[in-house]
This record gives structure tokens, C-alpha cells and sequence, in this order.
């Protein structure tokens, strides 16, 4: 009889069961990122159907990040409490509700109300999806898994634009609103379907690693350092995000004449790329050792490509293609920052730990936009890029942060 000692190692993990899951988190991923661009590109049309103004209608988008953040920290309990497919199939049924709710409201107040709803619909995700990845894909495969999830991500808001906008215009916006909503049921239905996939028990509570130590409470991780390093690293690169989403394509536009066509195209130019270089960091993210290297290698180049927009005298023709850099160096980062986050995460706090950090990514969109706004209304072009270098820079510090203080030992109370 084989002894324990030496047991046969277990089974690897079929590649079938691992792509299942990554697959249905990364559709159900392309959903939330789908969702936060549905208002935006819509607003020619509310403007007029509501007669409030673009302000107003941004108040809309701040309405949606303000409670998907507080939305997302709380959400971390309830997957870790009650495992994380009764809570992505909530998230989704609220996303898809708001869609419908947007399409029929008769007014302004109307539309803030299912911004709500959409917040708090949108705040489950990546607390669900980073606890199904990290628990239920094998280890050898979860730098492809956060590569699939970023890809998915962008897909999303390329995909939320090029839906509504061809359907407001060749019918209403209700319609287009509605159809957002049908395709999210669809997403719903099919991950109804194959729901055993899903399948995940609530996280057991930590256990002590000595019989006297005491058990780990819920709100022990808040003590951990790393973690509030992460959720500063989330923030600054929503900061570098939203700049590039919203102000960036017009800064390079008036900086260098770029043409108006040309410099729409930007940013989806940038988005190509950085799904792009997010492929290909899946592969550089199989080494977890070298996450924090890759990180600040990505953000480098970014910066770099940044900079010669600010301050060079690049061509116009030119500046898409230093947009579609700085969007693949970004996106050869973005598995292995997810990598970061899981090395700095202990055991059974998965959701809770991916809550508070990713709740700064919609802090940092709802900030960001009051600076770098102010920053565009004085024409201040060269100012938005180098606040944008400035953020990148602190990335790649706030990454080697990240390994400097993670693991740091809890205090046990005395």
C-alpha cells in the first residue's frame, strides 16, 4: 500500500474545465465593462430628449462609479460569504434591469435612479470574477485566465459604443438602450445554463496556523499593507484610464492637428492594441516572480510613447500609432497587475480582498475627470500629458511597492 508520504501527485486539471470557467467570467466580465459605456456615447441624443446639459448627463456616470465603488468593497463579504455565482447572477439581472429602465424613463431623475441600479449591479463583478478565477483555474493557466479577463474587458467598451450609437441613429435611443439589455439577459441565460461550472462553496473560515493563534477575523485583511498598496495601484491606474478614455485623443488632437476622424480612432486603436499586449502578458504572467518587472516594464513604455505625444513634434499621422503603443505596453501589464493582487491576497478572503482594491479603479474614474477636466477647459493640452506620464510613474513605484510590503504579518492582538 502506498503511504502518504508517497502518494502519487494530483491529477492536472483538464484544459476543457479550465477554459469553461475562464470563458463564462471573461463574457460575463465584457458585460460590466459593457454596461459602463452605454450612457456616454448616448449623450447627443439624452441631451436633447431630456433639455439638461452635458454636465448634468455627466452626473449621471459619476452617480454610476460613486455606488459601484461602495458597491464593490461590500460585495467581497457576500461572495466569500455566500460564494460568488448567487451574487454574479444578481449583478447581472440589475445591469440588464437598469438597461430597460434606462430605455423607458420619462425623465432626467428617472435615468439617475437606474444609474443606481446599474452601480450596484456593475459593483459585484470583479470581487466574483477574481475569486471563480483564482479558486477554480488551475495554477499553470491563471496568467492566460487574467489575460482573458482584461481582453474581455476592453471588448466590452469597444463593443458598448459600436452597439448603440448604429442604433440610435437608424432608430432611437430606447431602442438602443433596450437591445443592451436583451444581449445582458442573453449573457444571464447562457451562464444560467451552465451554471455548474460556477459551482463554488462559500469561502471556510481561515484557521489558525497554531492551535493558540486566534482565528482571522473578517476585517483582519484591512490590516495587511499590500492590500491598501493594490488598492492604491487601482486608483492611479483609473486615473491613467480615464485620461486616456476621455481627454487624451483631444489633447493629441489639438496638440499636433490631427484630424478630427484620425483622432476619434484613437482610442480604438488603443484598445486594440492594449487587448493585444494583454494576450500576449497572459504568457509573461506564468512566472509570477517577474509580475512587478513586467508591470513597470509596460508602464515605461507607455509613459515614453506619452511623453512624445506631450512634448515632441511628432507628425499627426504619427499619433495613432504612438496611441496604439502606449495601448499594447499597457496591456502587456494587465495580467500580471492581476497577479500582483492575487500574491498579496490571504487565504480565504478572496472576495473581500478584491472588493476594497478594485473599488479604486471607480474612485480614480470618479476623480479623475474633476482634475484633468479643469485641465482641459484652460487648454492647459501638455498639462493632461504630463499628468498623464506622472501617473504612470507612479504605477510602476506603487507595483515594487507591492512587493516590498506584501505579506506583511497581521498583529495579533494581545
Amino acid at each position: 500500500m502506498t503511504s502518504a508520504s508517497t502518494a502519487l501527485p494530483a491529477a492536472p486539471v483538464p484544459l476543457r474545465s479550465d477554459a469553461g470557467v475562464i470563458g463564462l467570467v471573461g463574457i460575463a466580465h465584457l458585460i460590466s465593462h459593457f454596461s459602463q459605456l452605454l450612457l456616454a456615447p448616448l449623450f447627443p441624443w439624452l441631451k436633447d430628449a431630456f433639455h439638461v446639459s452635458y454636465i448634468e448627463l455627466g452626473f449621471l456616470m459619476t452617480v454610476f462609479f460613486v455606488v459601484s465603488c461602495a458597491v464593490q468593497a461590500a460585495s467581497g463579504f457576500l461572495v466569500d460569504r455566500f460564494g460568488p455565482r448567487p451574487i454574479l447572477f444578481g449583478g447581472l439581472a440589475l445591469v440588464a434591469t437598469a438597461a430597460f429602465g434606462w430605455a423607458s424613463s420619462p425623465n432626467y431623475w428617472s435615468m439617475a435612479f437606474f444609474s443606481v441600479i446599474a452601480g450596484i449591479g456593475n459593483g459585484v463583478f470583479h470581487p466574483v470574477d477574481y475569486t471563480l478565477i483564482n479558486r477554480k483555474v488551475s495554477a499553470p493557466r491563471l496568467g492566460h485566465a487574467y489575460s482573458v479577463h482584461g481582453i474581455t474587458g476592453s471588448l466590452g467598451w469597444a463593443a458598448a459604443p459600436a452597439l448603440v450609437v448604429p442604433l440610435a441613429i437608424a432608430f432611437n435611443w430606447r431602442v438602443a438602450l433596450a437591445t443592451a439589455g436583451c444581449i445582458t439577459i442573453a449573457v444571464l441565460a447562457l451562464l444560467v445554463l451552465n451554471r455548474e461550472k460556477l459551482a463554488l462553496p462559500p469561502s471556510a473560515p481561515a484557521k489558525p496556523q497554531h492551535p493558540s493563534a486566534p482565528v482571522e477575523g473578517n476585517f483582519d485583511f484591512l490590516r495587511i499593507p499590500a492590500v491598501w498598496m493594490c488598492f492604491a495601484f487601482f486608483f492611479f491606474y483609473a486615473v491613467v484610464l480615464s485620461v486616456v478614455q476621455a481627454f487624451a485623443p483631444e489633447a493629441a488632437r489639438q496638440l499636433h492637428d490631427v484630424p478630427t476622424a484620425m483622432a476619434a480612432a484613437c482610442l480604438t486603436v488603443y484598445m486594440v492594441c492594449s487587448a493585444g499586449g494583454t494576450l500576449v502578458g497572459g504568457f509573461l504572467a506564468s512566472d509570477p516572480a517577474r509580475c512587478e518587472r513586467v508591470v513597470g516594464a509596460g508602464f515605461g513604455l507607455a509613459a515614453l510613447m506619452a511623453l512624445a505625444i506631450g512634448f515632441l513634434p511628432v507628425p499627426g499621422l504619427v499619433v495613432p500609432v504612438l496611441f496604439g503603443g502606449m495601448g499594447f505596453a499597457s496591456g502587456l501589464a494587465g495580467p500580471s497587475r492581476d497577479m500582483l493582487v492575487k500574491k498579496s491576497t490571504p487565504e480565504n478572503s478572496t472576495g473581500r480582498v478584491y472588493g476594497v482594491v478594485y473599488s479604486g479603479l471607480d474612485i480614480g474614474q470618479a476623480v479623475s475627470p474633476l482634475v484633468f477636466g479643469a485641465l482641459m477647459d484652460h487648454r492647459n493640452y501638455q498639462g493632461v500629458w504630463l499628468g498623464l506620464v506622472i501617473m504612470q510613474a507612479v504605477l510602476i513605484a506603487s507595483a515594487f511597492n507591492v512587493r516590498k510590503v506584501r505579506r506583511t504579518a497581521v498583529p495579533v492582538p494581545a
